[in-house]
């Protein structure tokens, strides 16, 4: 069943070993940060470091495998119609907004999203780390490593697919960030197909 992520607010939900997580952008050009942890002990946590050390580059996509902070496979990407996904930053927060935007009553941003919707699983904000940011447009230059936060790639009804490995807990939003977004907030759909 086709579910739905309102701007700028998160989920959280299970997602069993076998099953199925797609996660579409439904208008186009919006971000959607993805987390996830063991069900049997969430200290157990998607790791950025893990993964792109193993992958040994910094772009995923279809066939790349997301590992834990324990060096074990959580997601595998099977299909992507994107190709271009961010594993860098980690989720804006009231300090993003406070510290790069200079808002002075800042929104929680994705991780205080991504806590309250985690929080009745008995993860807490210190255990939150970088989230795979579905559609985040992330550009790297070659010469000096500045980086710069550039339009998603992403265009109405484009999805990433992940096939679990293990039994997780998923934190899931539509990102609270205008320079993630190029400039807009929308929803950001997901549906799970259980396993065969």
């Amino acid at each position: 069943m086709l579910s739905q992520i309102e701007p700028r607010s998160g989920v959280a939900f299970t997602l069993n070993k076998g099953d199925i997580l797609t996660v579409t952008d439904p208008m186009g050009e919006q971000v959607a940060d993805l987390l996830a942890f063991h069900q049997g002990d969430i200290g157990e946590v998607i790791s950025s470091g893990r993964t792109l050390d193993y992958a040994s580059r910094l772009f995923l996509t279809t066939g790349d495998l997301l590992y834990s902070n324990r060096s074990h496979i959580m997601l595998e990407i099977i299909a992507d119609d994107v190709g271009r996904h961010d594993f860098l930053l980690t989720p804006c927060s009231k300090d993003t907004f406070r510290i790069i935007y200079g808002d002075t009553d800042p929104h929680q941003g994705c991780f205080g999203n991504l806590a309250g919707a985690l929080a009745p699983f008995g993860i807490t904000e210190d255990m939150i780390p970088v989230a795979f940011n579905c559609f985040m447009n992330v550009a790297i230059d070659g010469a000096t490593g500045v980086l710069s936060v550039d339009p998603p790639l992403s265009r109405a009804g484009d999805s990433i697919r992940f096939l679990a490995h293990a039994d997780l807990i998923i934190g899931l939003t539509a990102c609270s960030a205008l320079q993630s977004n190029n400039g807009s907030f929308k929803p950001i759909h997901y549906e799970i197909e259980p396993a065969a």
